[in-house]
């Protein structure tokens, strides 16, 4: 058929293009990092003067900005004035829920990406392609690199805490074990909210330097402590809880039975493990996950997973599922012991 008999599906095409589009989540990621929100907090402001409190090119702004405003984040109320909308106001440092944090833009993560389509041949991630080592050995590496992520998850757990305490029942635990908690802001945000419980922060040298400063900041440092290791070395044993928060996905199969295995060595027989994490929904159901998953097997070669993908790895690692609570953002995924009394080391 000639490709002029074929209709013209016009609203396709535009759902195509935007889909495609590079535009707006470059954009906006580097107009968060400059903190354009916070200078507007006050009102609009005319484009040049914005730009000069930024230290930034005016017209370059100008066209970014009304790039933005297109899409509801930002509105230029006169021309060349620009104020915030309600997308724009959790971009401002100061918002209770800040999401300034949550976007940066990451040039090392593009260049991973620049490598999808050997991705895509291989199954294997572009992030060693693009710079010659793996994420994790590159964040070791790269310190100014390596605090932009953890204020990425600063951000995010703010939002976390909001969602996710409040589905289930972490007052239980006397002691909660944080294994690879970054900096220890879910963690902080855990024990301020419960006086009771006493937490131990777990995680790699270079990352937990930052966390007393966050630990003081939410006033739960005494009731803390900090354990400088690798999940894949023994773990601080004997607690009531465990959490392993959004670090799962960034393994493959192996390695994340391999963590679990020494999650159950640690645990006592009525120890419970608590993940947190965002689990595949099946078939085409639009989930954020979905998303995520293909950008983790981009950076590290891990995945996302589905409930019963999980379980299956749970029960190699000796641990039982015992029930998936989702929530506005992640799931809490509850697991026990599955032998008690026998440790899978």
């Amino acid at each position: 058929m000639s490709a002029d008999r074929i209709p013209l599906d016009l609203p396709a095409v535009a759902k195509l293009a935007d889909l495609a589009d590079y535009v707006t989540p470059l954009a906006l990621r580097a107009v968060a990092e400059l903190g354009v929100a916070d200078h507007l907090a006050d009102g609009p402001l005319p484009v040049d003067q914005l730009a000069e409190r930024l230290g930034v090119h005016a017209p370059t702004l100008l066209r970014t900005l009304r790039a933005l405003a297109a899409r509801g984040v930002f509105t230029e109320v006169e021309p060349e004035t620009f104020g915030l909308t309600p997308l724009a106001r959790p971009l401002r440092a100061e918002h209770p829920l800040s999401l300034r944090d949550a976007y940066p833009l990451l040039p090392a993560d593009l260049r991973a990406w620049a490598f999808f389509a050997e991705t895509l041949r291989t199954g294997e991630p572009g992030f060693p392609l693009a710079h010659g080592v793996d994420y994790w050995s590159y964040l070791a590496a790269e310190p100014e690199q390596s605090a932009r992520t953890d204020r990425w998850m600063q951000s995010v757990n703010r939002l976390h805490l909001r969602t996710v305490l409040p589905a289930y029942p972490f007052a239980r635990f006397g002691t909660v074990v944080d294994v690879g908690g970054g900096t220890g802001a879910f963690l902080a945000g855990l024990l301020a909210r419960n006086p009771a419980m006493r937490g131990v922060l777990v995680d790699l040298p270079h990352v937990v330097e930052a966390a007393p400063d966050v630990l003081a900041a939410a006033d739960v440092a005494d009731r803390c402590r900090i354990v400088p290791g690798s999940f894949f070395d023994p773990l601080p044993a004997g607690a009531d809880g465990y959490l392993l928060k959004t670090v799962l996905p960034g393994f493959d199969d192996e390695d994340t039975v391999s963590i679990l295995r020494r999650v159950r060595t640690a645990m006592r027989d009525d120890s419970l493990l608590i993940l947190i994490e965002a689990v595949l929904p099946p078939g085409d159901v639009f989930d954020v996950a979905k998303l995520f998953d293909v950008h983790t097997l981009v950076l590290t070669g891990g995945s996302h997973r589905s409930p019963e993908h999980m379980e299956r790895l749970l029960v190699e690692a000796g641990l039982r599922l015992l029930r998936v609570i989702p929530t506005a953002t992640l799931s809490v995924l509850e697991v026990s012991p599955a032998d008690p009394g026998v440790s899978r080391s």
